[in-house]
């Protein structure tokens, strides 16, 4: 495109606005909404898309400003990360604007080691009969778009890439597998055979599948369509019902303490540091200390291998103002004092309620807490979100009497009692452990220390 200024002809670039990296196991994302339309001319960093996630809903700024001159992925499609969702026109020489898809394959084909001369000759044959080339649009392989651009230079077929073994997420083809494929690509000039499979004359048990069951709609009924967050929560707790063997174990705790000291506290502390002090602080505290005798809850399954996580990355679900419900992270809660922890948990609070929590902040929990007592309920079963291995449920608190010892003799008192419920996943967690590491998390609540510092 072409215009005058000043009596000189300029020729105007085009930049592909891409879907960035949204975080750790993020792939893709859905578009909620356009800010701006075709023709108008935007500011570098200005938010111009509105996206949602698996995790949670956010804004794209333009790295760049100029012109929407195309929107390529409008209103409910979805987009893969690293794919172009608009163009956009800037004022420069075109030249220097190549697509980053182009480009990437030259920015890294000096990583891959040519083979030795003598083997050349050998390889030709082989690379000349492979079978047809990739087809990104006709496979069900995600491949990112550094990958597919080596996949492309290379004619790297669909049948060698089932060949490769993924180092990253779900088995996912990174850059450093496709590239090391290439440089061995020919030290395996024939494809082994596989013997074949023994036949057994025995007939495989057949999966029986309970029939969908009618749903009768009567007069006055009404039908609601689930929004995509209800969508993705009830698809996650049917894979984590799925996946893994709940077991729940129950234990009611006096938190005459915890009351206590925060009812002298929570005062001062909010006019010292303009924060409210919640319960879970506290609760948060005690679960990291039990995690600390028991790291063996902050684990996750990977098929027959148990991966036990260095961090302790606390999950705290937190219902929104629409009826659904978001689990905000608190990264390395160990590390945190208690009123470290009192503002971690508002800011991710109050961000969660007003949609201004990034994907990052929903991403790497190793453990969750549910405050269902929140609601006034007395306790649930929880459900573990996946890959986690265990969530706590802590109920409402209420005033009960309750038999105290003391050197004098039992006594009967007004105490302040809570239930909690620990849900865990049996493939790896037994009862013994799972009852122990809630039993000290019990410990921790009911003998806290009046005298602790904020």
């Amino acid at each position: 495109m072409y215009f005058w200024k000043n009596s000189k002809i300029k020729k105007m670039a085009e930049y592909k606005l891409l879907l960035p990296s949204m975080g750790e196991g993020v792939m893709e994302a859905t578009i909620i909404s356009w800010m701006f339309n075709e023709g108008d001319f935007v500011k570098e960093d200005e938010s111009v898309v509105e996206i949602a996630t698996d995790k949670v809903d956010s804004d794209v700024p333009t790295p760049v400003s100029g012109k929407i001159i195309k929107i390529l992925k409008h209103k409910d499609d979805v987009a893969k990360i690293g794919e172009a969702i608009a163009i956009l026109e800037l004022e420069g020489d075109s030249s220097n604007a190549e697509v980053s898809e182009a480009k990437s394959y030259e920015e890294v084909k000096d990583q891959i080691h040519q083979p030795e001369p003598e083997v050349i000759s050998t390889l030709e044959q082989p690379l000349s009969n492979t079978s047809t080339s990739f087809n990104s649009q006709n496979s069900d392989l995600y491949l990112s778009p550094l990958v597919k651009s080596v996949v492309q230079q290379e004619n790297i077929s669909e049948s060698e890439l089932k060949t490769i073994k993924g180092s990253g997420l779900e088995g996912r083809i990174t850059k450093e597998d496709i590239l090391d494929f290439v440089k061995n690509r020919g030290n395996k000039v024939e494809n082994p055979v596989s013997p074949a499979p023994q036949v057994s004359n025995t007939p495989a048990p057949q999966k029986a599948s309970a029939p969908a069951q009618p749903i009768s709609i009567n007069d006055g009924d009404e039908i609601i369509q689930m929004d995509r967050v209800r969508k993705i929560i009830a698809e996650a707790m049917v894979n984590s019902k799925h996946t893994s063997p709940h077991v729940t174990s129950f234990i009611e705790t006096d938190v005459t303490n915890v009351v206590t000291w925060r009812n002298a506290n929570k005062n001062s502390y909010q006019k010292r540091d303009g924060e409210k002090l919640t319960f879970m602080p506290i609760f948060i505290r005690a679960v990291v200390k039990a995690i600390q005798d028991f790291p063996m809850i902050n684990v996750s399954v990977d098929g027959d291998k148990i991966i036990k996580k260095k961090n302790i990355n606390i999950g705290m679900a937190t219902a929104l103002p629409d009826g659904n419900l978001i689990v905000p992270v608190i990264k390395n809660a160990d590390q945190l004092s208690l009123s470290g922890l009192a503002k971690a948990i508002n800011d991710l609070a109050y961000r969660a309620r007003n949609k201004k929590l990034t994907p990052a902040d929903t991403q790497g929990a190793t453990y969750t807490i549910s405050n269902v007592g929140t609601f006034g309920n007395l306790m649930g079963t929880p459900i573990i979100p996946q890959p986690q291995v265990a969530i706590l449920a802590v109920g409402a608190i209420i005033k009960k009497p309750a038999v105290i010892e003391t050197e004098f003799g039992d006594v009967i008192a007004i105490r302040q009692k809570m239930f909690m419920s620990h849900s865990y996943d049996h493939r790896v967690v037994d009862g013994s452990l799972g009852g122990m590491f809630l039993k000290h998390v019990n410990d921790y609540l009911e003998n806290w220390d009046l005298n602790t510092e904020i």
